[in-house]
């Protein structure tokens, strides 16, 4: 349980406390809680019924029904339960055995799948605690699940003559849910559905439920992509008051709004995106000062002007926390109104924008800044790729802007590096599609001087408005509440792992400080950009690293190597930017400070809604990848190994990066095991080593849409020694039969030839 300064702090609430934690689901009154307590006079019984109503006005408790309460499973912890007892979260796997994650930041505690108590994946539980044995993980059994973490899930229908079981597609889902035929609300045979379940009795094998949404046919691209964002959380759509709330916004600027605010109509601005974007959140506004030096502006959407705190807009934002962008569609956090109208900053009309207007000289150093309340009009818009011909070029259209702009953020990434920031770059899927979302073709997003040109500003937008609240201290007091971008340093225990695992590749990494650090990752990622082993040693290189949060606590950003850093510039598709805005707005106004504990619980959803987007993401790429190989069965292509595991070889095709499989027992001409320490698979007569990074030929054996997977077969290229063509595993068998017995007799010959010696 995290700290929370509204339970008071005194042994005699930790002891009601603890009684009501032992019993999580039995309500109680205060004589009952008293008795337990071994207080039985009236004085002392009366002190109990104080402190029970003090906790039930701070919803500590819950009133169930009259004068009995429950505690709220948010306040469980491990402080109040004994020492045999701990409160964790659920890692559901696929074959009903679960590790449990406790709050306290202990070891994980194994689960066998008949102690697991109905627990689910994610679901918050209360654990028993088996004695440790010497040498063994701790152990346990859930006793109470304390909070289910989900109750729908998506997944299709099988049905029977009499009843039907609801087939989840999550591997972490690893039961079925029993459906009666009146509770399949008119879905069918394979039909996608979403279904709530509603009971799970203690002596049931199966949960029971109820069909609440059918999504559409299996296997059809919008049901598929639908699928994906209800099994991470995602609504499907906005809800009405939220659209009609929208809908009431005025798209006209009351004169005397733009009368409060910094005019910057008249100054040269554009922006850079996609060209696919229909949402401009951020802008750049550049002009010569009299005293030479240069004024670049920072112009972010002023999203806080229209959507106001509790509003409907904002509590829809809230619960979404980030928009999430899968192949084929974007589900934006706002309603279409604001995120591609009122708010974005579209050419050609005047724009509320919240900016940072930075005064720099020609080596881009900061000699004078502003942040504040703005209005622009974007002379244009500009692709990437239009930017990027300009700067190639050195001429085109507003190039007298373009250029120097591009020459400033040049100065301000090489001294990012220079002062120790990792360049970590992870290469992003692309498709083309055809008009009914089909994958026709799979390029690698490429980042040019024009990407980074609006990086770099951004980046610097970002540390600025941190620094200037985290900086703001006034006496011995501490800096305002305010929401960073932290990334704490990466776990030692995690980076000699790594670095153990990249020196067997032949790559250094020196952890002698960071600095050397930092210079070893960024000659790595130099170093295996564009060979075969480049997608795993990024993928385990990042998950080596910290992951980036959300928090009131400044830790800094360990990456960015920023001692101050916020999201600042994406209050469209971002809620952490919305909220940072508003508190922006309120320091700057000299406000006192807001609370900490509210916004820290509002950093850690958004952290976590953040982390759920981007998974989403990531299967929306994997099915699309799947789907362009579906149609591809038995065409070869080259590859590269890109991993190495106890199933098989990972491969990773070269011209479209889709990643399949070949299954160790497909690979018939020798028998292969598994050297996880070298990361190859060696045949055992032949020795013929097959190892990360290795270039090789690949068939497309089959797809499976389900399941995301796709199965490769080793492709004969004519190198294999003649004896290996002809290799059988029954002639492999009788060979080393033979060779055993052979040894096995000379072995014997041996022992009697010695036996008679000593004769």
């Amino acid at each position: 349980m995290k700290e929370n300064k509204s339970i008071p702090n005194s042994k005699i609430v930790t002891s009601i406390l603890k009684i009501f934690a032992k019993s999580p689901f039995e309500a109680l009154n205060y004589k009952q809680v008293a008795s337990r307590l071994g207080s039985n006079d009236r004085a002392s019984v009366q002190m109990v019924l104080n402190h029970i109503l003090e906790l039930s006005e701070k919803n500590i408790l819950i009133e169930q029904s009259k004068g009995k309460y429950l505690l709220d499973s948010r306040y469980i912890s491990d402080e109040i339960l004994p020492s045999n007892y701990v409160i964790g979260t659920v890692d559901m796997k696929q074959t009903s055995k679960a590790y449990v994650i406790p709050d306290n930041g202990n070891e994980d505690i194994y689960i066998a799948p008949n102690n697991t108590n109905h627990a689910l994946h994610n679901d918050k539980v209360k654990v028993y605690l088996f004695p440790r044995r010497k040498g063994r993980k701790p152990e346990g059994q859930i006793t109470e699940i304390l909070q289910r973490a989900r109750t729908i899930f998506v997944g299709s229908i099988q049905k029977h003559p009499r009843y039907a079981f609801f087939i989840p597609d999550s591997p972490s889902m690893p039961v079925d849910i029993f459906l009666q035929l009146d509770d399949l609300n008119g879905a069918k045979e394979d039909d996608k559905v979403l279904v709530e379940m509603t009971e799970w009795p203690q002596r049931a094998n199966n949960p029971f439920g109820k069909v609440v949404q059918i999504l559409g046919k299996h296997g059809e691209n919008n049901t598929e992509m639908l699928s994906i964002l209800a099994e991470f959380g995602f609504p499907l759509a906005f809800p009405e008051p939220v659209e009609q709330e929208a809908k009431a916004i005025s798209e006209e600027i009351p004169q005397q709004e733009i009368d409060k605010r910094r005019d910057f109509r008249s100054i040269t601005t554009f922006t850079i995106d996609p060209s696919d974007a229909k949402d401009f959140d951020d802008a750049i506004s550049f002009r010569v000062l009299e005293n030479g030096n240069y004024e670049v502006g920072v112009h972010i959407a002023d999203v806080s002007y229209y959507v106001k705190p509790n509003s409907a807009i904002d509590q829809e934002a809230f619960k979404r926390a980030t928009s999430v962008y899968l192949v084929d569609r974007t589900i934006p956090m706002l309603p279409e109104k604001l995120s591609n109208g009122v708010c974005s900053l579209r050419q050609g009309e005047d724009s509320l924008t919240f900016s940072a207007i930075f005064e720099m000289n020609n080596k881009a150093e900061i000699i004078n800044q502003w942040f504040g309340k703005g209005i622009i009009n974007s002379d244009r818009r500009f692709t990437y790729e239009e930017v990027q011909k300009i700067i190639e070029e050195e001429n085109g259209e507003m190039q007298d802007y373009l250029l120097p702009v591009n020459r400033l953020a040049t100065i301000l990434r090489k001294q990012r590096f220079k002062t120790g920031a990792i360049n970590f770059e992870s290469q992003e899927v692309k498709f083309r599609l055809d008009e009914n979302a089909k994958p026709i073709g799979i390029y690698i997003k490429e980042s040019k001087e024009a990407n980074w040109l609006i990086e770099e500003f951004m980046l610097l937008a970002n540390k600025r408005v941190a620094e200037k609240i985290g900086k703001d201290k006034k006496g011995n007091k501490e800096a305002k509440t305010f929401i960073y971008r932290v990334h704490d340093e990466p776990n030692p225990d995690k980076l000699n792992v790594f670095t153990e695992f990249v020196s067997k590749l032949g790559y250094t990494i020196n952890t002698e400080s960071r600095s050397a650090l930092v210079k070893s990752f960024n000659d790595l990622f130099r170093d295996i950009a564009g060979k075969g082993e480049e997608t795993m040693i990024s993928s385990i290189a990042i998950r080596t690293m910290s992951k980036a949060y959300y928090s009131t606590h400044n830790i800094g950003h360990y990456g960015l190597s920023f001692p101050f850093y916020s999201h600042f510039t994406s209050p469209i598709r971002r809620y952490p930017d919305l909220m940072l805005h508003r508190l922006l707005e309120l320091y700057l106004n000299d406000k006192p400070s807001v609370s900490k504990e509210v916004y820290e619980e509002r950093c850690e959803h958004c952290s976590l809604m953040e982390k759920r987007a981007a998974e989403a993401e990531r299967v929306s790429v994997k099915y699309k990848q799947a789907e362009f190989l579906s149609d591809k069965i038995g065409q070869v292509f080259k590859g590269a190994i890109s991993g190495i595991s106890k199933w098989g070889i990972y491969v990773l095709i070269d011209e479209n990066k889709c990643e399949g499989l070949i299954p160790i027992r497909t690979l018939t001409d020798d028998f292969y095991y598994i050297d996880e320490d070298n990361y190859q698979v060696v045949g055992r007569k032949y020795n013929r080593t097959y190892r990360l990074g290795d270039a090789i030929k690949i068939k497309v054996e089959s797809v499976d849409l389900f399941k995301k997977q796709m199965d490769f077969s080793l492709v004969d290229d004519g190198e294999f020694p003649a004896e290996m063509r002809d290799f059988s595993p029954e002639k492999f068998n009788s060979e080393q039969g033979r060779q055993n017995n052979n040894s096995k007799n000379s072995k014997q010959n041996n022992h009697k030839q010695n036996r008679k010696g000593r004769k």
